[in-house]
């Protein structure tokens, strides 16, 4: 519960900040350190846990190949769901439409972030069963691709009309739809311990779906040496950090 809710508080925290003082260059260094972070979680900690736990392969392959397909699916329904127009996109609508789509915009993304964080707390009750460094590092994983996420939900939601409080507190309640998840997946998981490793698998392809297919993109959009050294820095730094917060584990 301590840990979910620590997430949250966290993850939200950094994104107003980010987000209300426009520190850009700070949050597309965030990018690259949450490629390190998650993908390192995912391959070198969940997947062989969930592997070493005697379960058959091929169904934890099959496991990873459909949350890697459902992910991507999630993504397209997300991306039809939340495409709206602009003012002069050469589209008539009557006067105030753009305002109501933005609030309608602002209240889907917070019902779509409350589910996620709900989400996120069953993973991380399930890394916590398995290992309680790995529930650590899977926090760690979450909160570095959140901050990313919630900085455009904050954007969505300013735009949308509420004010940077409003904003702040809706996204700190859908935060907490995290301890609910956790508190759910703690007992649920502990009585059907067989579940955690399919749990591992599909924590494992959100993340890694995150970092290749949303994260590394935006990373290769610059494409200079000068900005190319930075992000293979901080991505080896994201690993090295996962490495050393477990290596007492094993």
């Amino acid at each position: 519960m301590f840990t979910t809710a620590i997430a949250g508080v966290l993850s939200i925290s950094f994104a107003a900040i980010f987000s209300f003082t426009l520190l850009s260059k700070l949050v597309e260094r965030m990018v690259s350190l949450s490629v390190g972070i998650m993908l390192s979680t995912s391959l070198l900690h969940a997947l062989p846990r969930a592997f070493e736990s005697g379960t058959d392969p091929r169904s934890l392959f099959a496991c990873l190949l459909g949350g890697l397909l459902a992910f991507f699916l999630l993504e397209k329904f997300a991306i039809l769901r939340h495409s709206h127009h602009h003012e002069g996109d050469g589209h008539h609508h009557e006067h105030g439409h753009d305002a109501h789509e933005a609030g309608k915009a602002g209240w889907m993304i917070l019902i779509g972030d409350g589910m996620h964080n709900f989400t996120d707390g069953i993973l991380i009750a399930a890394a916590f069963l398995a290992d309680p460094g790995l529930g650590m590092v899977t926090a760690l994983a979450i909160i570095a691709h959140e901050i990313p996420q919630e900085i455009g939900d904050f954007i969505v939601l300013l735009n949308a009309g509420f004010s940077r409080t409003r904003a702040y507190i809706y996204n700190l309640l859908c935060s907490l739809m995290a301890v609910v998840g956790g508190v759910l997946g703690y007992f649920t998981l502990d009585q059907a311990s067989n579940l955690i490793p399919y749990v591992l698998v599909l924590a494992s392809s959100g993340f890694i779906y995150i970092a290749v297919s949303d994260l590394m993109p935006q990373m290769q959009r610059r494409a200079s040496l000068k900005e190319t050294i930075p992000q293979i820095i901080l991505v080896g730094c994201g690993v090295m950090l996962v490495l050393f917060m477990t290596q007492h584990q094993h």
